[in-house]
């Protein structure tokens, strides 16, 4: 136990500022696991712990529970508790682009089982905590996909790994619950049924269910802290929520000043209580909350690049101040050698925010100049502030590489219209992706980006006004 009351207020107040901005991912983490995994009341409770929720269809304008979703990849979304042992997840062979992504209770990556880093093969992989121990030798196929020192893919043939029972990888975690949001490919409402299909053969199953062992003694069931409202980040209430999780996060050696600078506020044991401490130091405390919301508030501002935001810990690093711009922003994107993702806020007149009721708007990408993806490319419109799919009686949200029936010039340049009607000329309105009257934003995504857009040499065309918008 510490004593605050021997920590001077200039000091409480620096460290609650750092603490509010590298655990407001964990929070804001927990807010989704709280409504998916615990609330069975909450509409989007998945079933509890090892039960995945799979969105089976093309998100449209009505799925307002998740921002800025990709119609082309529908989700599949778990939650683990790996205190007492270790889960085995199942994926089968596959013909298209998918990725599993599992993530720890901060949001930094752990791992990801998918096209890119373990192939279209079907694939057994071991998900375990921090204090799993299931050593052994090496079994048949054990750690065949590997993974290199960032952790892109699942853990290989290591002592104590649980590659000994024949798995494909394994992916260790840092912390005790983990949650793993998977993304798989669907060509269209048509392509549902085969969809589904997959979907639900990604399985998840406890390691003593899987081997047909005898379980390990269950692990008491936590008193979760209820999620009231998003108020909580600028309250005291923050630091009990945190105090909570951390029963759940091993001290990490990168980690430790800040944790035993908590530890001197009473904060990490499990038993934090505001009102227990003198008023100067909750004055301080709240101080630094205030600070650090100004620091991620001024972080965000910088503009919407993304490419810093998500990763494994290995990539994240020391930058929490990213990775919680990450996590308020929606969170749960992937690296940019997953998906490269960019916006586009204003056209190429400077004209910003967007808007169909104005304007018409083309993106002409040049002949030999589309995005060059190893899987796919695909445009989405988001109306704003809300960053949701928009509305349209064409029923079309994104358009791109994977879209049937595109025309392209006879030299093989591309030009999408960006307008509220549907374009006369049948050419354009095979090209046409609707937009809204009132703000909106476009995000190009592309999946399994090639080295030419990660290193800047592929040029991102301007969005064009193409004339003004006469009703």
């Amino acid at each position: 136990m510490g004593n605050p009351a021997l920590v001077d207020p200039a000091t409480i107040r620096e460290t609650a500022a750092e603490a509010w901005i590298w655990g407001c991912a964990l929070l804001e983490n927990y807010r989704t696991m709280y409504a998916q995994a615990v609330d069975d009341a909450d509409p989007r409770f998945v079933g509890g712990f090892g039960v995945f929720r799979h969105y089976r269809n093309p998100f449209a304008p009505a799925d307002v529970d998740l921002v800025a979703t990709s119609s082309d990849t529908p989700y599949s979304c778990a939650w683990l508790d790996l205190r007492a042992e270790p889960w085995v997840l199942e994926v089968p062979a596959m013909d298209r682009y998918y990725v599993l992504a599992v993530h720890d209770l901060d949001t930094s990556y752990v791992g990801f089982v998918g096209s890119r880093t373990t192939g279209q093969a079907a694939g057994r992989y071991l998900i375990t905590g921090p204090h799993s121990a299931d050593a052994g030798r090496p079994g048949p196929g054990a750690g065949r996909q590997g993974s290199d020192e960032s952790g892109q893919g699942p853990g290989g043939d290591r002592p104590g790994s649980g590659a000994s029972r024949g798995f494909d990888g394994v992916l260790r975690a840092d912390t005790e619950l983990v949650g793993i949001l998977g993304r798989t490919y669907l060509a269209g409402p048509q392509d549902a049924p085969e969809l589904q299909k997959l979907q639900s053969q990604y399985l998840l199953t406890p390691l003593s269910g899987y081997l047909g062992t005898p379980p390990p003694p269950a692990r008491p069931e936590p008193h979760w802290p209820v999620w009231r409202n998003a108020e909580v980040l600028e309250t005291l209430e923050f630091f009990v929520l945190l105090d909570f999780l951390l029963g759940f996060f091993p001290v990490l050696p990168t980690e430790a000043g800040l944790r035993n600078r908590l530890a001197e506020l009473d904060v990490g044991a499990g038993d934090f209580e505001p009102a227990a401490l003198p008023l100067d130091v909750r004055e301080a405390m709240l101080q630094g909350i205030a600070d650090g919301r100004a620091r991620l508030a001024a972080e965000t501002a910088k503009g919407p690049d993304s490419t810093a935001w998500f990763g494994t810990r290995a990539q994240l690093g020391s930058d929490y101040l990213a990775r919680a711009v990450g996590a308020r922003q929606g969170g749960y994107g992937l690296p940019v050698e997953e998906v490269w993702c960019t916006d586009w806020l204003a056209d190429d007149q400077g004209n910003s925010p967007l808007d169909a009721a104005e304007h018409r708007y083309t993106l002409d990408f040049p002949a030999g100049q589309l995005p060059p993806a190893r899987f796919f490319w695909s445009v989405a419109v988001y109306r704003l502030p809300g960053r949701l799919l928009v509305p349209n009686p064409a029923g079309r949200h994104t358009i791109g590489s994977h879209t049937p029936g595109l025309v392209h010039g006879k030299d093989g340049s591309l030009t999408l219209f960006l307008r509220r009607e549907r374009p006369t000329d049948p050419a354009e309105a095979a090209n046409w992706l609707p937009a809204p009257g009132g703000p909106f934003t476009v995000v190009l995504r592309v999946y399994g980006p090639e080295p030419p857009v990660l290193d800047g040499r592929w040029q991102l065309p301007q969005l064009n006004v193409q004339e003004p918008q006469v009703d």
